[in-house]
């Protein structure tokens, strides 16, 4: 909004040249976010204690320290970043970029789909919700939705296209193909994610690093000459999405302050399936789908761990794990939780340094 009401005065007074450049627009957008944040962040948290007087339903065979700790705690801090994220973004890109569109829709909307989610399981008194497989439906309907419109937004050859990390140039014409992976991407991301937001601090962390890392991304692959430069993909008008990751970056910090041990506040189904959906989209748009696995690679350890508890205790009656997500299992080993949080965010950042590594490593 400001880009386009301030911009066009800057040959009258050039202070406002500054609008121009993403990358000014990328640090107001991340102040911005942190100080809505700041100031919504208590009265909202006093709201929810108000309206949930019993705090978030605690899984009964979840580790048997939760239902001490974390008794009490409200859920729906989902909303705090979603509006931190979606005013920034709304302030300070320039809206008449399609792919900010698509973006804040998948994001608000998979946050919609957590926030019914979240309200279900509060007025049950029950960690399940809304039915897993109509809550997918929705969440791939989205999906879908926004990666057709992608596929006929984007130039050829990079509509309906997979690039490949450490090749130069080389495209996998995926053909219609392109939208049930596009959606798998997203799906996947949002609900990675979801698993992963078990212990305080713990998925807002490694979700911001992911943000910060595609805003780089973002705004290399949108920048004709650094693209060309390290032999990327460009895809025209894709830099815009720097300014909404840099607002995920502000809005993940702000909700930290109030979600680092000992939480005030759980994101709950509604800022952990809208941040997850919110990486997805933005990492399809920039054509670094098989990137965000490695950048957001915590994210996929968790859903291997889960998915390897199941197969195995299927298979063979026995756990891998002793408690499934990956994190459970070192609170199960006697892990102190914070410990387990802090020791995440250091494997996370070192995943995203070696996603961000294959920009140049072509």
């Amino acid at each position: 909004m400001l880009y386009r009401l301030l911009y066009p005065l800057a040959h009258r007074f050039e202070v406002f040249n500054l609008f121009r450049y993403i990358t000014f627009r990328c640090g107001g957008a991340v102040v911005t976010a942190l100080l809505i944040s700041f100031l919504v962040g208590p009265r909202l948290i006093a709201l929810l204690k108000a309206k949930q007087r019993e705090g978030q339903p605690i899984r009964e065979n979840g580790p048997e320290g939760h239902l001490l700790r974390k008794r009490g705690t409200p859920t729906m801090g989902g909303v705090l970043i979603l509006l931190a994220l979606a005013s920034s973004t709304l302030l300070w890109a320039d809206l008449a970029d399609p792919y900010v569109w698509i973006a804040l829709i998948v994001t608000v909307g998979f946050g919609l789909i957590g926030f019914f989610d979240d309200y279900k399981k509060l007025t049950k008194r029950s960690h399940n919700g809304v039915a897993g497989r109509l809550k997918l439906l929705f969440e791939i309907a989205i999906s879908a939705v926004a990666v057709v419109w992608l596929a006929f937004l984007m130039p050829a050859p990079l509509a309906n296209a997979l690039a490949v990390p450490f090749f130069k140039h080389v495209l996998f014409d995926l053909g219609w193909f392109f939208i049930p992976f596009g959606s798998l991407v997203i799906v996947g991301a949002a609900n990675a994610v979801n698993l992963t937001d078990g212990l305080d601090g713990l998925a807002i962390g490694p979700a911001m690093i992911a943000a910060g890392c595609f805003a780089l991304i973002a705004y290399l692959v949108g920048n004709a000459i650094f693209a060309n430069y390290l032999e990327l993909h460009h895809v025209p008008g894709a830099g815009e999405l720097a300014v909404f990751s840099s607002a995920m970056v502000g809005a993940s910090l702000g909700f930290l302050w109030f979600n680092a041990p000992p939480a005030m506040v759980f994101m709950g189904d509604t800022g952990s399936l809208a941040i997850g959906g919110a990486l997805g989209v933005v990492s399809v748009i920039t054509k670094h789908e098989l990137v965000l696995a490695i950048v957001g690679g915590l994210f996929v350890l968790e859903v291997i761990s889960v998915i390897v508890q199941v197969a195995s205790f299927k298979l063979t009656g026995r756990r891998v794990f002793r408690m499934a997500p990956l994190h459970h299992h070192f609170e199960e080993k006697g892990w102190a939780e914070a410990t387990i949080v802090i020791r995440f965010w250091i494997i996370a950042s070192i995943l995203a340094i070696a996603g961000l590594a294959t920009l140049k490593l072509r």
